[in-house]
């Protein structure tokens, strides 16, 4: 049985320019016969008994862009999801939504068919750089959708955004704060920039056209964003995410804390019965995968004892309550310092960790220089 489970849409109006998820245009797509694939592949995992008698704590659906997805598409995605999963566990029904395809009639969808948790992709509220970034929503349509999903009955929502973009000034990155703060809203989560491949960034890259800010300003935009968050009453709970108590993402935190979940969609992933797997990505392979009667995996790796603990500290540093030593004992039924204790105490004299005896965690200077970190426990 696995704790969470991950529904990927891989459908978008608009492909974003920094953007490497499994992703297609959506025209001209076989959008409705995805939706059914994905509908038998939510039922094969249920036959094969991923989701236990009582169904996962967290569902999740992602892109992709999932409000790409017309009505009548949004209700089908529902009525499969609510003939092959069960509910009884259910603590967080999530959906990832751009600001300019939530309207009020899909607002409407999903609060009826049971989300109750919104994580939308504003990502700036500066409308060059929203242009930079092939997004096609105005700062306006952010507020508005807000504003919106409140009527609707929504509380629990978050925004995304992004910082360290092309020619970005640390003014901007303010102003993009003042104007995602005053939504007074209960979870923020913001990211810097990565240059994938595949990617029009990456190209433009290569070629010396993407003039992005140096080290010290991505890092004073950083700075800001923990001292604004901070002012504003949310705590910083991950590296990227900032939340009232009682609003930090319980699927996300699956990830991080390294427990299962499942995964149904094109390129999706999933972690269950110490496997973690990968769907095909083309939308024709994973369909006539499922169409054979066959679950869609690509891919599969048997994680080893000594990975699994490897995971355990790297996504658990992710967090600022960082990794307990209690949890690493039940799990391995091993020290935490009986194996990592030389690695801990080198990266504490540099003073990027810390511990109290019930936890080790990142300083404030180890969450600046996370990656440094995290590489330190990958074999």
């Amino acid at each position: 049985m696995t704790d969470g489970l991950y529904i990927h849409i891989p459908f978008c109006h608009q492909i974003c320019f920094y953007c490497d998820f499994n992703k297609v245009f959506f025209k001209n797509q076989p959008v409705d016969e995805y939706i059914d694939c994905l509908g038998e592949e939510l039922m094969m995992m249920r036959r094969e008994g991923m989701f236990g008698g009582g169904g996962p704590l967290t569902i999740f659906i992602g892109g992709g862009t999932p409000t790409a997805l017309e009505d009548r598409q949004l209700e089908k995605l529902f009525s499969h999801i609510c003939s092959a999963v069960p509910t009884d566990r259910l603590i967080e029904f999530s959906t990832e939504a751009n600001p300019d395809e939530l309207t009020p009639d899909k607002l409407a969808i999903l609060w009826e068919n049971g989300v109750r948790r919104l994580s939308i992709g504003v990502q700036s509220f500066d409308a060059g750089l929203l242009e930079r970034l092939g997004r096609t929503h105005s700062p306006n349509d952010a507020e508005r959708v807000v504003r919106q999903a409140r009527e609707t009955g929504f509380e629990n929502i978050s925004i995304d955004l992004m910082y360290g973009l092309p020619e970005q000034t640390i003014g901007q990155w303010e102003h993009t704060l003042d104007r995602a703060l005053s939504l007074e809203l209960p979870h923020y989560s913001a990211y810097s920039l990565i240059v994938e491949p595949k990617t029009i960034f990456y190209n433009l890259m290569n070629k010396n056209q993407l003039p992005l800010p140096g080290e010290d300003t991505e890092a004073g935009m950083f700075n800001l964003l923990m001292e604004r968050m901070a002012q504003s009453g949310l705590r910083q709970y991950e590296i990227s995410n900032f939340a009232e108590e009682g609003f930090e993402s319980v699927h996300n935190k699956l990830y991080w804390q390294n427990r299962t979940y499942a995964g149904a969609g094109a390129g999706a992933h999933g972690y269950a019965g110490g496997v973690r797997y990968s769907n095909h990505g083309p939308l024709k392979k994973y369909m006539n995968a499922v169409s054979e009667g066959r679950r869609p995996v690509f891919e599969e790796h048997r994680v080893t004892a000594s990975e699994e603990m490897e995971e355990e500290m790297f996504l658990g540093l992710r967090m600022t309550e960082g990794v307990r030593f209690d949890r690493f004992r039940k799990r391995f039924g091993r020290e935490l310092n009986d194996v990592y204790g030389t690695r801990i105490r080198e990266l504490s004299e540099k003073g990027l960790l810390a511990s109290d005896g019930e936890s080790v965690r990142l300083t404030q200077k180890g969450i600046f220089l996370g990656n440094e970190v995290f590489q330190e426990f990958l074999g």
